[in-house]
């Protein structure tokens, strides 16, 4: 009789009511996917798993000794670090980098929104000097930055190489805001440009370029980056690989089951395996809170960077060949979304100002430059810390 009634009696005292926190927390977090359709393919299954892994004596992560099949899918697949290079074989096939060969001046886009991220690394270290006891050093607070690329996965693959006490914080943090895009950027673009610069049209550009260029691409970007950082390589290889899966043309079957099938499946399972990462004892402390307000300046700041980017080149080019600034804030990685959101201010402010092309280029080019991002915080921090 007491075994029935034992998960009962383990909610009491102050680890019952934070497990009960933690329950209410993932309740949350499924209404918003469900109700709000906030990222849904991973805020769903996260904050289930937030429940099952705070449920009193849950033998989903461990018990008695034992691994449960959330920590069989949090060693396989997080440790490992292997979720994160399947997905990004999965995103590297969906992304079309035609619109940046046409218009390549939108590459630099990708890096200038990729400011947050060492904003955010500066203001994590400041912290962490400031309250020693936080634990804030270099690794960790370059793996807090890396939120700031709008990229789940490339935060999960640093967060799990230097912070993995903070990998639940991080990855719902890194998610969160992804989905809260055209919530976060709306007011930062409006404070940054007037009317007037939120209507320009710009020039239609038509540059053509070799079929085999798309070829090329993904292969020269995997042997310079793994030149350049080698510790970028499982990430920007992983990339370039599903990439040129798509362009090859001669494995159609194979694109459209990374696209739909890889990407479904393992979604699904890094899902609810960051969410099994969201235990009470781990999740409910002050640093928690500290990652959730950088990870918002690091986004704030990612958006800021862009637009003010192409403000200071407007600065240099003509009359009638100027750069729409809302634009650059399409630098960061959340693509599609961030480029649906900038037309759709552009469409608001007059109807006939069209800028989801030279948006969409902006966006992916984020994304490659959200994955070099963290390709470098990998080679750089070593080196810095003598590891």
């Amino acid at each position: 009789m007491r075994a029935l009634f034992i998960g009962f009696t383990s909610m009491a005292g102050t680890e019952g009511l934070l497990r009960l926190v933690m329950i209410l927390i993932g309740i949350t977090l499924i209404w918003l996917a469900i109700k709000k359709e906030y990222e849904p393919m991973l805020l769903l299954p996260i904050g289930f798993g937030a429940i099952l892994v705070n449920l009193p004596l849950s033998a989903a992560f461990e018990y008695e000794g034992a691994p449960g099949f959330l920590k069989i899918l949090f060693d396989a697949g997080i440790a490992t670090e292997l979720f994160p290079v399947l997905i990004f074989i999965a995103v590297g096939a969906m992304c079309d980098f035609g619109p940046m060969f046409t218009n390549p001046v939108m590459m630099f886009f990708g890096a200038a929104a990729q400011f947050g991220i060492f904003f955010t690394v500066l203001a994590a270290l400041c912290i962490g000097k400031i309250f020693p006891h936080l634990g804030f050093d270099l690794p960790t607070a370059s793996a807090i930055g890396i939120i700031g690329a709008a990229d789940g996965p490339t935060s999960i693959y640093v967060a799990s190489k230097f912070a993995r006490n903070y990998l639940g914080p991080i990855s719902v943090a890194a998610y969160s805001y992804m989905s809260l895009v055209p919530l976060i950027q709306p007011p930062v673009i409006r404070a940054l440009t007037t009317k007037k610069e939120r209507t320009i049209k710009m020039r239609v550009v038509n540059t053509s370029f070799p079929k085999a260029l798309r070829i090329i691409f993904p292969i020269a970007v995997t042997i310079i980056a793994g030149l350049v950082a080698p510790m970028s390589v499982p990430l920007i290889g992983s990339l370039m690989f599903g990439n040129l899966i798509r362009e090859c043309g001669v494995l159609e079957k194979l694109s459209a089951a990374a696209q739909n099938e890889l990407a479904s499946i393992v979604t699904l399972l890094l899902g609810i395996t960051i969410g099994s990462s969201m235990r009470a004892d781990q999740f409910l402390r002050a640093q928690t809170l500290i990652i959730l307000c950088l990870g918002l300046f690091a986004f704030v700041f990612d958006t800021a960077g862009g637009v003010l980017f192409a403000k200071f080149l407007n600065l240099f080019r003509k009359e009638g060949d100027k750069i729409n600034p809302m634009v650059g804030a399409a630098g960061i990685s959340a693509f599609p979304m961030s480029a649906r959101v900038i037309q759709k201010i552009a469409t608001r402010e007059d109807a006939g100002t069209f800028v989801i092309m030279e948006a969409v280029s902006a966006n992916v080019s984020g994304q490659l430059g959200s994955v070099m991002a963290g390709g470098i915080v990998l080679a750089i921090v070593p080196i810095l810390m003598g590891w």
